[in-house]
């Protein structure tokens, strides 16, 4: 048996990015992959998505539950306390040489503190990156700082890990593993998609993913209605919605959206695409419009439009595709006009996407099998 390596996944959108990196570890003859599902995972009402990990052909070693039935403050705090004791419990069972885990979710550093310890070391894919309007920026920091192997995106974020005291060595940039799941996607021709999720796509389409902002008080349902009041004013116009996270507030915000399906028959809404649906969405509407990550890291691969409504993703870095809007009606309606005026589409076939071109698991696996069995705990503080 080589060496052990353990994927936490909370998610639809982390495990979309983690697969390719998953399907290396258990091809690879010198590494043996664990898999823990928990967060959204494992909630009736966000999919069971962990359904389609095992549909993929991964074994899942543990699951650990962390939600609760809602989403308030307190919730979410005692979400976090679980976690840590479902994943220290799994991962004395487990005994991993190291676990890999995305992002800054709030049941990954869950993973991250039961791990730390345990004194099992972490990689950490996606660190570096800035989310003004999220708690999620201070989990990512913090995630950094109990890791030892660092994934980075792109040059600034490397800059800013070792900017929080890691050791350069350790910190490697291998670009956006979003640009490298849609090179590896299977895409579906429009009929087909249309076919397997039961619409019909007019004239023009629009996909839309709206987070709570988890760092505002009371302002994510009026910034939904907002854009819902946006949205509604479209002719001739397939709005797609996926749901929400499960964030302090989102279960509103999920109210919301299925009240606007229900009365807007050109609207359809999905708890979770899966990755290869969501990608074919991509490939297929005009442009996105919420203020997912998805928007900034994945869709100018597309060369598509994103409209980044408020300050959820602010300091994170951005193509020319990203419109940035106020979250108003009046804004988010001039923004839309914005992405289907003739001078905007005109330029989209030269977007850059700053995330890479990808290949970014296959740098992570090649970086796992020489550095993953010589790591030192007693890591020093890097100073500048």
């Amino acid at each position: 048996m080589g060496c052990k390596i353990c994927v936490v996944t909370g998610s639809r959108a982390d495990y979309g990015l983690l697969r390719w990196v998953m399907q290396g570890i258990k091809d690879d003859q010198q590494l043996t992959l664990q898999v823990i599902v928990t967060g959204m995972h494992l909630s009736p009402t966000f999919g069971l998505t962990y359904k389609e990990i095992e549909a993929d052909g991964f074994n899942i070693n543990y699951k650990v539950e962390t939600l609760n039935s809602s989403d308030t403050t307190v919730d979410i705090a005692e979400s976090i306390s679980r976690g840590i004791t479902g994943c220290a419990k799994a991962l004395n069972e487990l005994k991993p040489d190291l676990i890999i885990i995305l992002g800054d979710r709030f049941e990954i550093f869950a993973a991250a503190s039961a791990a730390l310890v345990a004194r099992i070391p972490i990689a950490h894919i996606h660190g570096g990156e800035t989310t003004v309007g999220a708690f999620d920026e201070a989990i990512r920091h913090s995630i950094t700082k109990m890791s030892l192997l660092h994934f980075v995106a792109a040059e600034e974020y490397r800059n800013r890990v070792i900017q929080l005291g890691e050791n350069p060595n350790n910190v490697y940039l291998v670009g956006g593993l979003g640009v490298d799941a849609i090179k590896k996607a299977n895409i579906l021709p429009k009929s087909e998609l249309e076919k397997r999720l039961k619409i019909e796509f007019k004239r023009r389409s629009l996909l839309i993913t709206f987070h709570p902002v988890t760092l505002e008080h009371e302002t994510s349902d009026k910034q939904m209605n907002e854009l819902l009041s946006a949205l509604s004013n479209l002719q001739d116009t397939t709005l797609i919605f996926t749901m929400p996270n499960a964030d302090t507030g989102g279960l509103k915000l999920k109210e919301m959206i299925d009240k606007f399906v229900s009365v807007n028959n050109n609207s359809f809404s999905f708890i979770s695409l899966g990755h290869q649906l969501y990608l074919s969405c991509l490939a297929q509407v005009d442009g996105v419009v919420g203020n997912s990550s998805s928007g900034l890291t994945e869709v100018p691969s597309f060369k598509k439009g994103t409209i980044n409504i408020g300050d959820r993703q602010k300091g994170r870095l951005m193509a020319s595709s990203v419109i940035n809007s106020e979250p108003t009606e009046l804004h988010i309606s001039g923004a839309i006009k914005k992405l289907y005026s003739d001078d905007f589409q005109a330029n989209l076939n030269s977007v850059i996407n700053p995330y890479g071109a990808g290949e970014a698991s296959n740098r992570i696996l090649d970086i796992l099998r020489f550095d993953s069995l010589n790591l030192n705990l007693k890591k020093k503080f890097h100073d500048l």
